[in-house]
């Protein structure tokens, strides 16, 4: 995460695990087999850390802004290459990343979206399954290199400028109201 992917080899790996290469690959086929089993762990860790979130936030505005603080604190620790190496170089991976994004987070987003509205914090008109398609639509859009050339956007703003639109777009008036007590710079 901290150095991207192309850029770090076995060597550097085993070296850094104060192993040698020989009983690394007694663990692991290769590269590609490492950084699938990375992305596997980083997925189920994930899972775990986000399914912990409703029941530690008061209501489903601040669950949103739990996960919003929860991806800028990875994409802080993360280099901008890193995404990019995986859309670029491991497909396998990448799609393991967009199945999570479509499947797990789809799923949250729609649950939260259903528990706003019967808060009375967001719009009861809404339609969950189309604003949580929405919502993971654009979040997979932030990693597009043609629109958002990782070398011209702060990954950081990007994320926290979706946000803010997520929910300026979603929240009822009571919404806006809870909103600014938890983020006054959202409302």
């Amino acid at each position: 995460m901290r150095y991207g992917i192309k850029s770090i080899t076995m060597d550097d790996v085993a070296r850094e695990m104060g192993i040698s290469k020989k009983t690394l690959y007694q663990h692991v086929n290769n590269k590609t087999d490492l950084i699938e089993r990375i992305i596997h762990q980083h997925i189920h860790d994930e899972k775990q850390c986000l399914s912990e979130m409703p029941g530690n936030a008061r209501d489903s505005i601040e669950q949103v802004l739990m996960i919003a603080r929860h991806v800028v604190q990875i994409l802080r620790g993360m280099r901008p290459t890193t995404m990019f190496d995986l859309k670029k170089n491991y497909h396998k991976c990448w799609n393991m990343m967009e199945e999570f994004q479509q499947e797990y987070m789809y799923k949250m987003i729609r649950i939260n979206i259903e528990q706003g509205i019967k808060e009375g914090l967001y719009l009861e008109n809404l339609d969950p399954d189309i604003i949580a398609k929405l919502y993971v639509g654009k979040t997979m859009l932030l990693t597009d290199e043609k629109m958002f050339p990782m070398l011209e956007y702060d990954r950081d703003k990007l994320f926290t400028e979706f946000i803010r639109y997520h929910l300026r777009g979603i929240v009822s008036e009571k919404g806006m109201q809870k909103l600014k007590t938890y983020q006054p710079d959202y409302a």
